[in-house]
């Protein structure tokens, strides 16, 4: 009897990794290794499991933002290294010979910011100044105006220890013809301890005729003469007292009355305010 040869025969298929499917419907695989890697191709660049090759490695330098800017870092060799051509027999470089370079790329600001040039200007302000200079002096008072800005008074008008008041600018102005008692008293107070330091010879040009702006120096009320605490003007609006020369000696008032500005004509024997 002739013996018959059998050959096995292998022959390749593709299985189901599982018929077990969840309540979900997901597959349920447990034996299944999702991690496994193929082969590479000679055309790939991924190199297997080393880095890749078309991807700059993190030794080759970075960036990183720091309270001056945005600064990158980058590193320089001696030798190119051939990164395209080396698969899993590429080695690390030689970090010893690589010298680190810090690059700012964040371009410095050398201008004030928000300062505008204004030189374009200056012959446009100077003319425009000259022409409003111009304008108001055309503005400005005549002479006539200003001389009906002073008043004249007859002294002989006024009697010894009596007051007169006119009026100057829209303003009360107080004149007092002094007695010698007047005077005396006057200049008898310290007045270097007084609110408003000033002497009787400051404050007026002839010891006997005393002028001052009727205006009270707290709140602009127009004192009443002869009257107060120290027989000179008293404010009945918040009770300031000022003395025989004007000055300040109780109350609220800061300053003393005002003494505008006045002369003499002694020659038609008047007084000139203003």
């Amino acid at each position: 009897m002739a013996a018959v040869a059998l050959q096995a025969t292998k022959k390749y298929a593709t299985l189901p990794p599982t018929v077990r499917t969840l309540a979900s419907g997901v597959p349920n695989a447990p034996s299944l290794n999702l991690s496994a890697r193929t082969l590479d191709a000679g055309h790939s660049h991924h190199n297997g499991n080393a880095a890749r090759s078309d991807a700059p490695p993190k030794w080759a330098g970075g960036h990183q933002l720091s309270s001056s800017g945005l600064i990158n870092k980058s590193f320089s060799t001696e030798k190119k290294t051939n990164l395209y051509g080396c698969h899993r027999q590429c080695t690390s470089p030689d970090y010893g010979r690589f010298q680190q370079r810090t690059m700012h790329i964040s371009a410095p600001r050398r201008d004030a910011p928000e300062v505008p040039d204004l030189s374009a200007y200056q012959a446009s302000s100077a003319h425009l100044t000259s022409t409003v200079t111009e304008f108001l002096g055309t503005m400005s008072a005549s002479a006539d105006v200003l001389a009906l800005a002073k008043v004249e008074v007859e002294l002989a008008s006024i009697p010894e220890g009596k007051n007169a008041i006119i009026k100057w600018r829209g303003k009360p102005v107080f004149i007092r013809h002094r007695t010698q008692d007047e005077i005396e008293e006057a200049r008898q107070v310290d007045w270097k301890g007084l609110r408003d330091p000033q002497s009787d010879e400051v404050r007026v040009k002839k010891p006997e005729w005393l002028v001052m702006l009727g205006v009270c120096t707290h709140l602009g009320c127009v004192p009443i003469g002869e009257s107060g605490d120290f027989g000179g003007w008293f404010c009945p609006c918040h009770g300031s007292h000022y003395d025989i020369s004007g000055r300040i000696r109780k109350g609220p008032a800061p300053l003393n009355l005002e003494v505008p500005v006045h002369d003499f004509n002694e020659a038609e024997g008047k007084l000139i305010v203003g």
